[in-house]
């Protein structure tokens, strides 16, 4: 279905690229646990779902009516082997895996600025294991495509998907940089969580850009620092014990980025702490969470000193 809706929007160079990479890429990752991962999805009782529904703060998948006590414990024993779970969270048949980011919370923040999803493709880069493109398909996209390059997260993504299999949403597991050069025609494009991660922003927005029909929009989440300048943070160790951050912008250097990179109409929908409530420790996510990354004696740091996490999200179109 992905490369039949890729070739139907101008995307057939793209789409047989697909074709030829994602099977090459998952037989030659080399990855040490990519077998139990899939050992694990594939051990999954087959179960004909009665419900769903991707538009609460909790992605439902089948009533706990469905299966059997035995076949829910099965299910939970093996999405525990697809541990930690960090987006969510989900209810599989009355199972509710409680992950470290309550993901709904930041939904709610911009699902009300962003232009209807009805009948759009949408790229989610970055999607981690698909929470959002499962709430992105709740709102109507004729199809999302994710992009992420951790396994494990493609493993939980097929896990939810083995359950949910006419779903209009799937996930390619590399990164944005592995995508064609060539101009591909998504209606939406979101990068949330990306930006502080890449070595070269500006050629990451262009990269998003790319993406991007004309006139077509993208939705960009980013740590800030607490600026009125064009200012940035460049961590000398890791930030909030991250070690693949490389620079932090103020709120404006953000959006001058955005407005650089040829986007139009750029503007602030939500600029929101990040606390406990949202990102935190659970029995599906046991290592450390946020708690553990802040000074104990002062929460508005980081234990390493810096501003504690503030993220914002901005929406502008592609000229």
């Amino acid at each position: 279905m992905l490369f039949e809706i890729l070739q139907k929007n101008k995307m057939s160079s793209f789409s047989n690229e697909l074709k030829k990479q994602v099977p090459n890429f998952l037989n030659s990752s080399g990855h040490g646990d990519i077998s139990r991962w899939s050992n694990s999805v594939d051990d999954l009782p087959s179960i004909e779902i009665s419900e769903f529904n991707l538009n609460s703060d909790c992605i439902i998948v089948g009533s706990k009516s469905d299966c059997s006590d035995i076949e829910r414990k099965l299910i939970e024993e093996q999405l525990r082997q697809l541990m930690p779970w960090r987006k969510g969270p989900y209810n599989l048949f009355g199972l509710i895996l409680d992950a470290e980011w309550q993901s709904n919370l930041k939904w709610n923040r911009l699902e009300r600025h962003i232009k209807s999803l009805k009948n759009k493709l949408v790229l989610d880069v970055g999607c981690g294991n698909g929470y959002y493109g499962w709430r992105m398909l709740g709102k109507g996209a004729e199809y999302v495509v994710g992009i992420d390059p951790s396994l494990l997260f493609y493993s939980q993504f097929t896990a939810i998907k083995k359950y949910l299999p006419n779903s209009n949403i799937e996930i390619i597991p590399f990164g944005i940089e592995k995508l064609s050069d060539n101009e591909l025609y998504f209606d939406t494009v979101f990068s949330m969580g990306v930006i502080y991660h890449r070595r070269e922003p500006g050629e990451h927005l262009k990269q998003l850009s790319r993406c991007l029909k004309s006139g077509g929009e993208l939705v960009v989440e980013s740590i800030v620092i607490d600026s009125d300048n064009l200012d940035i943070l460049i961590p000398e160790e890791p930030y909030a014990k991250m070690k693949n951050v490389w620079s932090i912008p103020s709120l404006k250097l953000l959006v001058k980025w955005i407005n650089d990179a040829g986007f139009k109409n750029t503007r602030v929908i939500d600029t929101t702490k990040t606390t406990p409530k949202e990102q935190r420790v659970t029995k599906w996510m046991q290592f450390e969470s946020l708690d553990d990354f802040l000074d104990q004696n002062d929460k508005d740091k980081t234990i390493e000193g810096y501003p504690a996490p503030v993220r914002s999200i901005v929406i502008s179109e592609k000229s």
